[in-house]
C-alpha cells in the first residue's frame, strides 16, 4: 500500500484539506481528511485525473505550422492531409509517445483517440494491418496513461464520393473489412478498443445503420455537425439534419458520444437528450478552425453529459478547454456563471465515456488518478483551492498519478523528455 498526501484534494463532498489518499493495487482504498502529512507528499489541489475524450495526436505536428493566414476547416483539411501521408508506424510511435508525454504532464490520464489513420500512404494494409492503431497503444503505454483507441470507419470521401488521394489510407474497403480489422487488435490492460464513424459524409447512411448492430457495449465516437457545409450536403443528400440521420441509422444512445455537436438545431438536442447520447466538446479547435461556438448550455440544461478533447492538439490543456466553454457561452448569452465549476470539473474528468466508469473522482474504490496543481505559481498565488479551475493552466500542473503509478514529479515526466522528443519527432516529419 501506498499513500498519498494531499495539501487540498478535491473530494465528491467539496475540498478538503490535509487528505491522505491510500492506495493499493491501482485504486483508491481509504480517504483520511485531516491527516498529518505521510507518504508521498503532494502540495497544491489535488484534482482527479483528467480526461481527454477526443484527440488526434499526429494533428499535434502541425501547431504553430497552420494558424495564420485565411480559409476554412476545408483549406486546413489540405495542410492536414498532407501530414497524415507522412507517418508511418516507426514514426507514428516516436510521435504519438511524445504528444501523450505532453497530455500526462497536462494531467491526462486517459485519452480517447479518433484513429483513422490505418493504412500505408498508398490505401495498402501493413503486414500487420494494425501497426499504426498498436503504435498509439505503445505509445500511450510508454507515456503512463490509459488510451481508448477510438478505431473509426472511414468509407467515403464525401456523400456519393470514393476515396481519393490521403483519405485512402483511412479506409477499409467495407464494414466487413473495418470488423475484421478491428477484431485483431490487443487490448492491453491500460486499453480500450472502442469504434467511431468518422461522420456521416464519410460512411454511407447503410453502414452507419451495420456499423450500430456491430458495436453495442463499445464506446463508440462521431464527429457531429462541425461545420454547417455538413449540415448542408447532409440535408441535399438525405433531406434531414445529420443527427436526424443517426437517430434513423440506430446510432444514437448511451454508448455514443456526439464529437464538436457544434451546429444543432433544437430538435436535434432533444434528438441526443432522448437517446441519452452525450457530447464532446473542442473549444480550442472549434475556435482555431472557424467552425462557430456549439450550444453547449442548451445540451447540458436538457440533461446531455459534456465531455472535453483537445482534437487537433493545438493546445494541450484541459484548463484552457474547461474555461473556454464557460467563456463562449458568455460572449453568446452576455451573462456570466453559465456553468458551475463542478460542472466544467466533470467535463474535465469524464472517463465513462472512454469506457473507464472507475475513474474520475477521487473516492474509495476509483482507480487512483490524481492531479495536483501548485498554489504558489504567478498564475494560482492566491486562488481560492477550490477555484483553480479558473486559476491554473496546464504549466502550473507538478504532480501526476495515473492507475496509483506517479507518472509526473515536480512538473518532469517519470520518462519522456517530452519537449526534446517532439522536436525531434516533428522535425523528422517535416524534414
Amino acid at each position: 500500500m501506498l499513500t498519498y498526501w494531499a495539501e487540498y484534494a478535491h473530494l465528491p463532498s467539496g475540498i478538503g484539506a490535509d487528505v491522505a489518499i491510500d492506495v493499493a493495487d491501482g485504486r483508491i482504498t481509504a480517504i483520511r481528511p485531516g491527516a498529518e502529512p505521510q507518504g508521498e507528499v503532494l502540495p497544491g489541489v489535488t484534482l482527479p485525473g483528467f480526461a481527454n475524450a477526443h484527440s488526434h495526436a499526429f494533428h499535434r505536428a502541425l501547431r504553430g505550422r497552420t494558424h495564420a493566414g485565411k480559409g476554412t476547416f476545408w483549406t486546413w483539411r489540405e495542410g492536414m492531409y498532407a501530414l497524415a501521408g507522412r507517418l508511418e508506424p516507426d514514426t507514428y510511435l516516436r510521435l504519438a509517445r511524445a504528444v501523450y508525454a505532453e497530455m500526462a504532464l497536462a494531467g491526462i490520464t486517459a485519452v480517447g483517440e479518433f484513429h483513422y489513420l490505418h493504412h500505408a500512404p498508398d490505401g495498402r494494409p501493413y503486414a500487420d494491418p494494425n501497426a499504426m492503431g498498436e503504435a498509439l497503444i505503445q505509445a500511450a503505454a510508454d507515456a503512463g496513461i490509459r488510451i481508448t483507441l477510438l478505431d473509426t470507419l472511414y468509407l467515403a470521401g464525401g456523400f456519393g464520393l470514393p476515396l481519393e488521394g490521403a483519405q485512402r489510407r483511412f479506409g477499409d474497403g467495407s464494414l466487413e473489412g473495418w470488423l475484421d480489422r478491428v477484431e485483431r487488435l490487443h487490448a492491453p490492460p491500460h486499453a480500450i478498443v472502442g469504434g467511431a464513424v468518422h461522420s456521416v459524409r464519410a460512411v454511407p447512411a447503410e453502414a452507419i445503420a451495420a456499423f450500430a448492430c456491430s458495436t453495442e457495449g463499445r464506446p463508440v465516437h462521431v464527429h457531429l455537425s462541425e461545420q454547417r457545409a455538413e449540415n448542408d450536403a447532409c440535408r441535399a443528400a438525405h433531406g434531414c439534419s445529420p443527427t436526424e440521420l443517426l437517430e434513423q441509422c440506430g446510432l444514437l444512445g448511451p454508448d455514443l458520444t456526439a464529437v464538436h455537436a457544434t451546429h444543432l438545431a433544437a430538435h436535434d438536442i432533444e434528438l441526443l437528450r432522448r437517446s441519452g447520447t452525450t457530447a464532446c466538446f473542442c473549444p480550442t479547435t472549434e475556435r482555431d478552425l472557424a467552425d462557430g461556438l456549439g450550444p453547449a448550455r442548451a445540451l447540458a440544461e436538457t440533461g446531455v453529459r459534456l465531455s472535453l478533447g483537445t482534437d487537433s492538439n493545438a493546445i494541450v490543456d484541459m484548463f484552457e478547454e474547461a474555461r473556454a466553454v464557460e467563456m463562449h457561452e458568455r460572449l453568446v448569452s452576455e451573462e456570466r456563471g453559465r456553468f458551475s465549476v463542478e460542472e466544467l470539473l466533470a467535463a474535465m474528468t469524464r472517463h465513462d465515456t472512454l469506457g473507464w466508469p472507475d475513474a474520475g473522482h477521487i473516492d474509495v474504490g476509483a482507480r487512483a488518478d490524481l492531479v495536483t496543481v501548485a498554489l504558489r505559481s504567478p498564475r494560482t498565488a492566491g486562488a481560492d483551492p477550490s477555484g483553480i479551475v479558473y486559476a491554473a493552466t496546464a504549466a502550473d500542473i507538478t504532480d501526476v498519478v495515473c492507475d496509483g503509478r506517479r507518472i509526473v514529479a515536480e512538473g518532469r515526466h517519470a520518462s519522456i523528455d517530452a519537449g526534446a522528443e517532439l522536436a525531434l519527432a516533428i522535425g523528422e516529419l517535416w524534414a
